[in-house]
């Protein structure tokens, strides 16, 4: 059967339930199906009439051509624009900013240029004054002496590229200066009551001396992992000309003598070098080789080093008789969770100078140590014994430290404090007399007893009065108390 789609309208619907009420009245059920249709068709009609609204509108002109009309207008003012350097206020916001984002890049290039180029380097200069004056007990003239120094130093530390795993560097230094130093001293156990004095017996003193002083490379190689920063332990190889006492008898609180202790005997051990038997040239400079176990998660240290002794100090012959040294170390905690390390090391050197003048083999051992024991203090302690050569002294005992400002609101300051006591040898003290040097009935031992204040002006500048006393000189009993007083100005940065 065929059938035909008729439309109805709800309205209507409605109207032909409600004009036939016998019907609804006589099918009750009837009428709730006609006004569940009627409530439906309401609906679709109320839809129907939404899509139409719909589609009249998407059939009108929208906003979307005017905007693509604008973006292309945009974008040929934004073209026109980046054709001109000239930053203009009518011309678009992002070209303004694109030309001065540009012109900034072009202004700070080359200063970006130089700071790649300057990355890894890293320098150091000092230039210090020290003015002394040495009581007339303390010079075989019986006269007092007042000298003026000043020494200079310039480091310069450079990035050398990788070798593997490892990363070299090289360190350069030069060092300058003039005189310092005092002359016709009675025979001193201690070297020098003046470590800065910086002086070259064969040019006068009016001029100014300059020595090419260390220039070595180092290649740190990382153990236990690809990169040097994350390995718990690393190996160090240097070779070069270089100071030994960078890399051997170490201290933290008496090492340097710009900054802290001006007598030599505390500034290294004095067997090695107020002694002479590191065997290095008369600046302290020597060429050889180190090597070097480092492992910072645990503290320990463990290094040989090979080094120049006699003329091979300076070049003038081979490496057959070098002068050797082994050290370990570790760094430890203490007195509260404060730092300190401790160094024993041992030597030998086939061509010390004896107390006779005469080259023969000297051998010892040492201990350095330097440990904070609270937040102002810092204590040390060095000790030299000779185990081979005739050396003037053959035991060597240096105590002291430093306390910094804090008590008294001056952080930066230092107060410095040391004591050394040095053994006379017994072939010393039986050769003594008859010889030309000496001449005297050497006993006992030198003491050595020294105490400055470095009062920090600024980050660069320091002014450290120092004062010194010397009993014993030389081990002579019959010799008087000799003081040196002075004075030295340190400027660093």
């Amino acid at each position: 059967m065929r059938r035909f789609a008729l439309p109805l309208s709800a309205a209507a619907l409605t109207l032909l339930v409600g004009s036939t009420p016998a019907l609804a009245a006589d099918d009750p059920g009837l009428r709730a199906i006609v006004k569940q249709l009627a409530e439906r068709i309401a609906k679709l009609e109320a839809r129907n009439a939404s899509l139409e609204g719909q589609l009249k509108q998407a059939s009108k002109p929208t906003n979307l051509e005017a905007r693509v009309k604008t973006l292309e207008a945009d974008n040929r003012a934004l073209a026109t624009a980046l054709d001109s350097e000239r930053i203009s206020d009518t011309e678009p916001a992002l070209a303004t900013r694109l030309k001065t984002v540009e012109q900034k890049a072009v202004a700070t290039g080359p200063a970006n240029a130089l700071a790649e180029a300057l990355d890894g380097i890293s320098a150091e200069v000092s230039v210090g004054a020290v003015a002394q004056h040495l009581s007339k007990d303390g010079r075989t003239d019986g006269k007092s002496e007042t000298v003026l120094g000043w020494r200079g130093d310039v480091g310069v530390t450079l990035p050398a590229g990788r070798v593997g795993n490892g990363e070299g560097q090289f360190f350069f230094q030069a060092r300058f200066g003039q005189d310092g130093s005092h002359s016709d001293t009675r025979p001193f156990f201690n070297g020098a009551t003046n470590s800065m004095g910086f002086e070259q017996e064969s040019v006068p003193s009016e001029n100014t001396n300059a020595v090419l002083a260390q220039a070595w490379y180092q290649l740190d190689t990382p153990i236990g992992a690809s990169e040097l920063d994350g390995a718990p332990a690393r190996v160090e190889f240097t070779i070069g000309k270089m100071d030994p006492f960078v890399f051997f008898d170490q201290n933290g609180a008496a090492d340097d003598e710009s900054t802290r202790f001006l007598n030599n005997v505390f500034v290294h051990n004095p067997l090695l070098d107020s002694g002479g038997q590191v065997g290095a040239d008369s600046y302290g400079f020597t060429p050889g080789a180190r090597l070097a176990y480092v492992n910072e998660e645990n503290g320990w240290g463990a290094s040989i080093g090979v080094f120049g002794a006699g003329d091979s100090t300076t070049f003038g012959k081979s490496f057959t008789q070098p002068f050797v040294i082994a050290q370990l170390e570790k760094n430890v905690r203490a007195f509260g969770g404060f730092d300190g390390t401790y160094r024993v090391y041992a030597w030998n050197n086939p061509q010390a100078e004896g107390y006779d003048g005469e080259e023969r083999a000297h051998a010892g051992w040492g201990i350095s140590a330097d440990q904070q024991v609270s937040e102002s203090l810092t204590l040390f302690t060095r000790y030299g014994h000779g185990m081979r050569g005739r050396a003037a002294f053959d035991r060597a005992l240096t105590v002291g430290g430093e306390l910094t400002g804090n008590a008294w609101k001056r952080g930066n300051d230092g107060l410095g404090f040391a004591w050394a006591w040095l053994r006379s040898s017994k072939g010393f003290r039986a050769a003594s007399a008859g010889l030309t040097d000496w001449g005297y009935d050497a006993s006992g031992a030198e003491q050595v007893a020294e105490i400055y204040y470095r009062y920090q002006i600024n980050d660069h500048l320091a002014l450290t009065p120092d004062l010194q006393f010397i009993r014993r000189a030389g081990a002579d009993g019959s010799a008087d108390l000799v003081t040196a007083a002075g004075v030295r100005a340190l400027y660093a940065f």
